[in-house]
Order: C-alpha cells, then structure tokens, then sequence
C-alpha cells in the first residue's frame, strides 16, 4: 500500500513539475519543508513507538489530510482546464489512498 502511494506521489510531483515548466516557470526540485517535517515526524514517532502499526497508519492519515486540503486549495483557484484535470485526478488519488489508510487503522 505505501509501496503504491509513494509510487503515486512521484508520479504526481513528475507531472506538476512537467506542468510548471509547459507554463515557463522553474519548478521547485525537492518537496516542501512541512513535508519533510511531517517525513521526519512519521520516522521519529515510529521509533518512538516501537513501531506501532496504529501510530504509524495515524500519521499517514495526518499526511494525507494536509495533501487533501492542498489539493482542495490549488482546486478552489482559477485553472486552466488542462492543469484543473490533472489537479483533479491526483486529488482522487490522495482520498483514495486516505480512504485506504482509514481502512487499514480501522482493522488494526
């Protein structure tokens, strides 16, 4: 599963830098700093917690909501249709695989 999601990640971040630079612009190389803390945090708390499958799958969960409210804010922006679809399709993949996580914590 986090195989997939982090496969799915990469690819989103390959297409929105291809986006940036079709618009003219010089996309960012590396991700951001909130996401490198939250990267950061998830490790440490697993370390912290021994591993705890629970913990681990709420930080996901954590993750993934702050990429759906990105998603939501770049959706409530002005776009052009071509970047407003691409938007839109990698929006359904971070529900889908926050729904996966929920469901992943829900049976643990």
């Amino acid at each position: 599963m986090f195989q997939h999601a982090a496969s799915r990640c990469a690819q989103a971040v390959s297409e929105l830098q291809a986006q940036v630079r079709a618009l003219g612009g010089d996309p960012e190389r590396r991700g951001s700093v909130s996401g490198s803390i939250h990267r950061a945090w998830v490790v440490i708390k697993s370390t912290i917690t021994g591993m705890d499958e629970a913990a681990v799958l709420a930080e996901c969960e954590r993750g993934e909501e702050v990429a759906r409210k990105a998603y939501e804010d770049a959706l409530s922006k002005d776009l052009p249709a071509d970047v407003r679809s691409m938007i839109e399709r990698q929006y359904q993949g971070v529900r889908q695989h926050q729904d996966r996580v929920r469901q992943v914590r829900g049976a643990s």
